[in-house]
């Protein structure tokens, strides 16, 4: 019987074990223009926190007792959608499970053919790379000469907006936890990588960029956010993609720095992976060549079957992934 985590109670803080319950879920007939999918890979991703939280956002939150969401690769078990034969290999928002019932409200596209491992569409190809692509070179405008500044550089996403800034000709400086983590966010090419377990963001960043920064990519928010504030040249850009420092945390952001705003003319922008979406068939093409010619490479932390996922889950709060958290079925 099919199986998928539901969501137990709203978390206060850091979530538990207890704030989630995985439960079977009923046989369902497909009706037409459904297929059922059995899942392959799953995603695990910061964003998922802020679902949990019954406030208004970009996407609605998870509803209390029923099945979580999230990205997934599987295959196509069984169909009535003239789309889908069985064999397929679909990615889909219907994660935290086993298997699914993918209907017509459901997010699913046909994997083309391409040659890579089925999980790389939930990295590079997909919405982490997308985020990454986006963010960098049409949120913040990144153009080659410019010195970038990367937080969290050994994730999902962060390891991806490393690799693309320097095929594109920029300066690359990224910060990760631990001296392991900046070794490979320099293999990526990095030109540094500050460590920011091993002393405070600013100073270390001051030598990394002595003659300051031109984009912040931000994935931690905090003192990593108060830093590129500090040292943005003029007319700076920051794509602000997430502040995973708050994801658990209530309390007020203080930024020392944030007054520079004004004298460097700095624009901070958020964004989400879907105001791109008009533009992913180009994203996937320029993607896939760099991945096909082993030009973007990943890491992933990989987590086995579904009983593990809450386990998963809490690791992307404590640093336990290097690249990108993925369960596998």
């Amino acid at each position: 019987m099919a199986r998928a985590w539901h969501l137990a109670s709203r978390p206060d803080g850091m979530p538990t074990i207890d704030n989630f319950a995985l439960k079977p879920l009923p046989d369902m007939p497909l009706a037409e223009g459904q297929a059922r999918v059995r899942n392959l890979w799953l995603s695990v991703d910061p964003y998922m926190r802020g679902r949990m939280n019954d406030v208004k956002s970009y996407v609605p939150p998870f509803k209390l007792g029923a099945p979580m969401e999230g990205g997934a690769v599987g295959e196509v078990i069984e169909s009535r959608n003239p789309a889908f034969a069985p064999g397929d290999k679909l990615l889909h928002m219907a994660g935290w499970r086993d298997e699914a019932v993918i209907g017509a409200e459901t997010m699913a596209q046909k994997l083309p053919a391409l040659g890579v491992p089925d999980e790389t569409w939930l990295h590079n190809l997909g919405l982490t790379g997308g985020t990454a692509y986006f963010g960098l070179l049409r949120v913040a405008e990144a153009k080659a000469g410019d010195t970038v500044f990367v937080s969290a550089a050994a994730g999902a996403v962060g390891s991806a907006v490393v690799q693309i800034a320097k095929l594109k000709g920029m300066t690359v400086i990224g910060s990760a936890g631990g001296a392991a983590k900046c070794a490979w966010v320099r293999e990526l090419g990095a030109d540094a990588c500050i460590d920011y377990k091993a002393g405070d963001v600013l100073p270390q960043l001051a030598v990394a960029a002595p003659e300051g920064i031109d984009v912040y990519f931000d994935n931690v928010g905090g003192e990593h956010l108060d830093a590129a504030f500090a040292l943005a040249r003029q007319n700076a850009r920051f794509a602000i993609c997430g502040m995973i420092d708050r994801y658990n945390d209530g309390g007020a952001l203080t930024l020392k720095y944030l007054i520079r705003t004004i004298p460097a003319r700095i624009r901070m922008q958020g964004f989400i992976y879907t105001d791109f979406l008009a533009e992913l068939p180009a994203f996937v093409q320029e993607m896939a060549g760099w991945v096909l010619a082993g030009k973007v490479t990943a890491r992933t932390t990989v987590h086995e079957g579904l009983d593990s996922m809450v386990d998963a889950f809490l690791g992307l709060f404590s640093g336990a992934n290097t690249g990108k958290m993925l369960v596998r079925i």
